[in-house]
């Protein structure tokens, strides 16, 4: 396992702004007959199918579905959940779990090694485009020993396979009713995981109910969870402050996030902080006329002013970033910084001139308009400011809901677009894995057979993360030069809630997955 401490600032150490009288002044019991807890979030998914999320979909999945590990109490490192242990063997070429005794599925059917041997190859086989088989890269086979063992037969050491197995992207599915060769689309759920998913409205509502088949370490702290969806954060904490919703989640605005600083003690509303990992950047189309040119890519880098962004945008609620590893992980840099330094327009056109590139350059930029919040839009439109007054650029700016717009840049249909990235699992790897190669999380090929095929296998062969740092300071030197992805900012996780609901400040695991079996109501005041 990961020697985590000289590489990870511990993310479980959440901040809690104390709007009422303290965060946790109250007694709380482990149900309530007040009805269900409402979550309310911007963040809607995009499929109920493991096999063809690698994105925000997850943040239900963690909640309905079952992994072989998971990150129990609070912890940084896996540890086990439908699996009773785990472990490397074969001079870790292989890792071997044994599951839990008595799983079951939801609907009452067997969980088993075979249940998880068709699940991981079913991800395999149905291959999504920027889906969730980009992850297992590593892996050569799946074998099935008796009805508890399960072999995951490595093509080569990975130290970070445990923390595959920890993504949502990983879920056990029921093989009678997930097809082996295409995405389940009837809008029905068959885990095994701490809830059921009673109802379920694309786009507005997901009823949660406790499943009472469930084996495995979550203490449900409640009986029942309603997720609510919104189009943008004023109307999520609006009701919030009108008591509609108990708690938000993925999405708070930043003059949301200011007004609650200095006036959510006014309607009962505590604010949670935890330093997040989240970050945000741009995305270049190779196949783009204009955006596959690397003089284009260097010029746009250079004039980005990622301070205004932070400022004049976000409030100061997020920093800006030069780096696609973000502040706090092994191997973070600020090599986009220390090549181009302070924005500068001169420097932006002698890019340009140099390579023959005398008019003002089209971009068409993309963004997603309810996926990361409601300053993306604004975001977009300072971005275009920007760009244009530098006089190099002439920019269009184009958006789409977010169940559209995964389509359409895993269909390279977008020159330029918007992305951020909640991370798998807090570990280096997973900020450089799923960005480059032909098959990865963005549908564009970034062939770069120095990072994957050197420095990524190199990385992973190492335990202790803390002796990394040299291949992944070249990997991100490599990812400066050819400018593809340009960082933009990091962020931090926010947990607005009303003064009666406990566990917020506990409820996110590393990958700032929202643990709803963490919340419950205050019982006592």
């Amino acid at each position: 396992m990961f020697n985590r401490n000289r590489c990870l600032r511990r993310l479980a150490a959440i901040t809690c702004i104390s709007l009422v009288a303290g965060c946790s002044a109250f007694s709380s019991g482990s149900a309530d007959d007040r009805g269900p807890i409402v979550v309310g979030t911007t963040s809607s998914p995009s499929t109920l199918d493991p096999a063809a999320s690698w994105d925000n979909s997850w943040e239900l999945f963690r909640n309905v579905y079952q992994t072989l590990l998971n990150y129990p109490d609070g912890a940084t490192e896996p540890g086990p959940d439908a699996a009773e242990n785990c472990t490397f063997t074969a001079g870790n070429l292989a890792y071997r779990c044994i599951l839990r005794e008595g799983l079951t599925f939801s609907n009452g059917d067997k969980l088993d090694a075979r249940a998880v041997k068709y699940s991981i190859d079913r991800i395999k086989r149905i291959n999504v485009s920027g889906g969730p088989a980009g992850l297992l890269g590593s892996l050569g086979r799946v074998e099935t020993k008796g009805d508890r063992e399960v072999v995951f037969h490595l093509n080569e050491p990975d130290a970070t396979f445990p923390f595959v197995l920890t993504t949502p992207a990983m879920s056990i599915v029921d093989p009678a009713e997930y097809p082996a060769t295409r995405i389940r689309e009837d809008g029905k759920v068959t885990g095994s995981g701490p809830y059921t998913l009673r109802s379920y409205q694309e786009g507005k509502e997901a009823r949660l109910a406790r499943n009472p088949h469930y084996t495995g370490y979550a203490d449900r702290k409640n009986d029942a969870v309603t997720i609510r969806y919104f189009q943008d954060s004023a109307s999520m904490v609006g009701a919030l402050r009108s008591r509609k919703i108990d708690l938000t989640y993925r999405g708070l605005g930043a003059s949301d996030i200011v007004s609650l600083q200095g006036h959510g003690s006014d309607n009962g509303i505590q604010l949670l902080e935890n330093p997040g990992i989240e970050i945000s950047y741009l995305v270049f189309n190779p196949k783009d006329p204009w955006a596959g040119k690397a003089a284009v890519r260097k010029a746009v880098a250079q004039v980005v002013d990622r301070g205004a962004i932070a400022h004049n945008v976000y409030k100061d609620t997020v920093e800006p970033l030069y780096s696609m590893i973000p502040a706090g992980l092994t191997g973070h840099t600020t090599g986009f910084f220390d090549d181009f330094g302070d924005p500068s327009t001169a420097k932006a056109r002698k890019l340009l001139t140099g390579a023959g590139i005398k008019q003002r350059v089209p971009l068409t930029l993309w963004y997603a308009t309810d996926r990361y919040g409601s300053e993306t839009g604004p975001e977009f439109q300072e971005l275009k400011r920007q760009l244009e007054d530098s006089g190099l650029f002439r920019v269009t700016l184009k958006n789409r809901p977010w169940k559209t717009y995964v389509g359409g840049y895993q269909k390279g249909e977008y020159p330029v677009f918007g992305r951020g990235w909640f991370p798998d699992f807090p570990d280096p790897d997973n900020y450089i894995t799923p960005f480059v190669g032909r098959q990865n999380a963005l549908g564009t090929p970034y062939p770069s057979p120095e990072i994957t095929d050197v420095l990524l296998p190199r990385s992973r062969r190492e335990s202790d993360r803390g002796k990394v740092v040299e291949d992944f300071e070249r990997a991100q030197r490599i990812l400066v030069n050819d400018a593809r992805l340009v960082p933009l900012w990091q962020g931090k996780q926010f947990v607005a809630a009303s003064e009666e609901i406990s566990g917020g400040e506990r409820a996110l695991d590393p990958s700032t997955i929202m643990m709803m079996w963490e919340l419950s109501r205050k019982t006592s005041w």
